[in-house]
Order: structure tokens, then sequence, then C-alpha cells
């Protein structure tokens, strides 16, 4: 393991490594049912499909995982991110609105956007270009990366991870629903039978929340995972206590056999092109453009900003092995695509895992490995409650905030870009929208400053297709 990572050199071992690992795996497990969900309308499409990407997703994930581990030694997780996979699940309707296939069809098309965004990608990174446009964001702007993760961060547990549905509808969350509510009857009238069930997870989150820092404050290794397992059996306890519902019954008629010929029948390899055709070139261009930017600069967001958390980059703000760590997001989503399911990119709660300890490739690998298992036992992983998640985010979240000490606030060019991210991102759920907000904002002030010649020709360029995708491209 220490030839292999490099774990004294690295400050860590293989004890911490792989805490972080289970950490980082247990702030993202709901990816792995969440994706198929979204993919095919919920099980609407047929549990064929369902399986069928259900499995795409453990098996490329865990792909990019290993790659990310052992060529680039990074502690980051990979897994095919969220938003993307909602407009994947948007365009795949639209393919079968404008072509009139069926849906599985459609998603067999789609698959094709994602394989040339995949290859363009590799291509990019093994040739250093997607590095450099990395180096052509401003350090001001990276200084404002992490923090502004961190309030997304925050605003995830606090707002849309944790969501309670009833007979009066749903989702209601904690911020809008139960603390944005004036009075206890009031929340209670809003969400019907759901309100006992929303007192268990605010409590549960927060019961989380303070064992995490508790321990952290006394220096307890593996806080945030025990803060998760420990909110973990608070929301068990309560749901069987308080609700009256048996948290594991769904166990009893678990399968924890892996439905391969599912895959096979409905999305391994089964790339369309035929009926990717007839979408029209320009649309489909614009598609690939699209998906291209948002995942770039998602991936470059999350990993400047967790790296810069974690003090793995240099005085100048750069990574070492970056390269590497973007060709493990580019064969992600070539082995995703390949296998049937939407860009896998580099997932915001690594942070997670970095804040346990995680410094290397290893905790990487044990993620990996525990997304490789829930093709076998994806109904226990199912278990952890998302109020427990909650409480792990909001906890990064605000220690990513300290991000914000780098900043020059009597420096009106670096501050109002950084202010631009803090807002943004949260409110568009999207790294890279932010960025390219903060970048536009950085280009125009240096130019109407008299600055021109001090922002470089990659950085008007990225600025430009911002502006292109933000007022151009639906």
């Amino acid at each position: 393991m220490e030839k292999i990572f490099k774990l004294k050199a690295n400050g860590t071992n293989v004890r911490t490594e792989i805490v972080a690992g289970l950490t980082t795996f247990m702030t993202m497990a709901y990816i792995i049912a969440l994706n198929p969900n979204l993919l095919t309308n919920f099980g609407a499409e047929g549990m064929n499909l369902w399986n069928g990407v259900f499995l795409a997703t453990c098996l490329a994930s865990a792909l990019a995982m290993f790659v990310m581990a052992f060529a680039a030694n990074k502690p980051f997780a990979l897994a095919p991110g969220m938003g993307l996979n909602s407009f994947f699940a948007v365009v795949v309707a639209n393919i079968a609105g404008m072509t009139g296939l069926t849906y599985l069809k459609s998603f067999q098309a789609a698959l094709c956007i994602i394989l040339i965004e995949g290859i363009i990608f590799l291509v990019l990174s093994l040739f250093n270009i997607r590095e450099k446009i990395v180096d052509a964001i401003p350090l001001g702007v990276r200084m404002g990366i992490a923090p502004a993760i961190g309030l997304m961060l925050m605003n995830i547990g606090l707002g849309s991870n944790a969501g309670v549905y009833s007979e009066t509808g749903g989702p209601f969350y904690v911020m809008r629903d139960f603390f944005g509510a004036l009075t206890p009857s009031v929340a209670q009238t809003t969400m019907g039978s759901g309100y006992p069930q929303m007192v268990l997870t605010v409590a549960t989150m927060f019961i989380g929340l303070f064992i995490i820092v508790i321990l952290d404050h006394k220096k307890v290794k593996g806080s945030v995972l025990i803060g998760m397992l420990g909110a973990s059996v608070i929301y068990w306890a309560g749901s069987y206590f308080f609700l009256g519902v048996n948290p594991f019954a769904s166990l009893a008629t678990a399968s924890f056999l892996p439905p391969f010929g599912d895959m096979v029948e409905t999305t391994l390899f089964k790339f369309d092109f035929a009926a990717f055709t007839q979408i029209g070139w320009f649309t489909a261009i614009t598609l690939i453009i699209t998906f291209c930017m948002i995942d770039m600069f998602d991936t470059i967001g999350t990993l400047v900003g967790t790296a810069s958390r974690a003090g793995m980059v240099d005085k100048d703000g750069k990574m070492p092995n970056m390269k590497e760590a973007l060709v493990a997001d580019a064969i992600g989503t070539i082995a995703g695509a390949a296998a049937g399911t939407s860009t896998v990119t580099t997932f915001v709660e690594s942070a997670s895992g970095v804040e346990a300890g995680g410094r290397t490739g290893l905790t990487a690998l044990t993620t990996g490995i525990l997304f490789l298992a829930c093709i076998f036992i994806a109904p226990i992983a199912a278990l952890i409650p998302a109020a427990a998640t909650s409480a792990a985010l909001i906890y990064v979240g605000v220690l990513m905030l300290g991000g914000l000490k780098n900043v020059d606030f009597g420096d009106m060019l670096q501050l109002v870009p950084v202010a631009i991210m803090l807002i943004s991102m949260p409110i568009s759920g999207s790294i890279g929208h932010a960025i390219g907000l903060g970048l536009i904002a950085y280009t125009v002030m240096k130019v109407f400053d008299g600055k021109a010649k001090e922002v470089s020709a990659l950085t008007y360029i990225i600025s430009l297709l911002f502006l292109v995708k933000f007022f151009l491209v639906a």
C-alpha cells in the first residue's frame, strides 16, 4: 500500500484512508438508487431498464474511482453527476417526442451523446487541453470555488437532500417547509401525516451534526463517519418507536442477485446511432457541447475546490496530477455510456472523505470497492437515511467556507466574482454555471478597469462560450 499510494509522504495511513473512503461512500450512496430512478422516471419505464441503469451506475463509478486511485492517486470519488442525469432524462424525453421512438430506443440514442462527450474529454485530457483550461481560471476565482461549494453542500444538506412525502404531496424540505412555517401547527397542516417524519428528520440531522462537531473538536478520528452512523441509529430507532415503521422491512423481500441479464438486454453497448441522427446534426452538436461544458466545469470546480480545502494545491492554486484526475473522469464517462448511464463526474461529496483525512487514491479505491459491492448489497446501502448524510454535508460545507479567508475583500476585482459564485452555486445547483458567471464577471471588470491585457486569451474564449451557453442554448 505504501509503495502504491505513498501514504507517509501524504501524511496518512491505511486506517484513515479506509475510514475516509467509507465516509465518502455513505454520503454519496444515494446515487446508486437515485440515478436509475431519475433516468427511468422512478421505474415507470420498466424494471429491466431500471436494473440496467442501476448496474451501470455501480460498475462505471467503480471503474472511474479505480483509475482515480491508481493513475492520479487522489481521494476523489466519481459517479453519474446530479443535474447532468436530470438533463439527460429530459433529453431522452425530448428525443422520444421529436422522433416518436420509445423511451428505451431514445435512451439508447442519447447514450451516443455521452459516448462522444467522453471520447472528446479523453482526447482533451491526454493532450493537456483540459489542464490548460483549469490554468486559465484566475487565481482569485479559484479561491472562491471551495467556499461556494461549501454553501452548495449546506444548501443540499438543509434543503434538497432530505425530502418527506405524504398524502398532501411533497417533497417537503427542512429549510423551506419545516423551518419556513410560522408555527408547528401550520407545518403539520401542510405536511399531513408526513409531519412526524419531518420532525424525526430534523432531529436526526442536527443530532448527527452535533455528534460530528463534538467528536471532531475532540480530535476523534472518523468523526464524520461515526456521526453518520449515530444519526442512522437514531433515525432507525425513531422510525420504529416514533413512527411505527420497521426501517429494515425492505430487506425481507430484497433481491441480492445482480440483474446482469437486464443490463445486457437494455443498456450494455446499446448505442443507437441511427436513432441519434434523427434529431438533426445541429441539435446533436448543441447537446454534445452543452454536456461537455457543464461536465467540464463541474469536474474542474470540484477538483480545485476540494483539493484546495485539503491543501493539495501549490502556491499558484494548481493541483499535481490534475491530468490523471481528468483522465479518470473521461474514462468513467466512456464506461458509463458503454454500460448505460449518464455522464460520470467527480462528486462534490468527496469533500466529506477529504475532511475525514483522505489524502490518497486509497480513499477512492475504498469507495470504488464499496460501489462494486453494492451490486450485491444495494438493499443494505439504501438503509442509510438522507438525514444522516445531510448532517455530514452541512458540516463539510461549514468547513469549506473557511476558504474565504484567502479572498482579498479589499480587491473588488476579486471579491465580486467570488460573491457571485457564492450566491449562484447553491441557487443553480451547478458548479460549472457558477464558475462561468464568475469568469464572465472577472473578464468584464478587467476590461472596463483598463486591464484587458491581464486576461488570458483562453479566459476570454471560455467567458464567451458561457455567454453563448446562457443566452443562446436552451
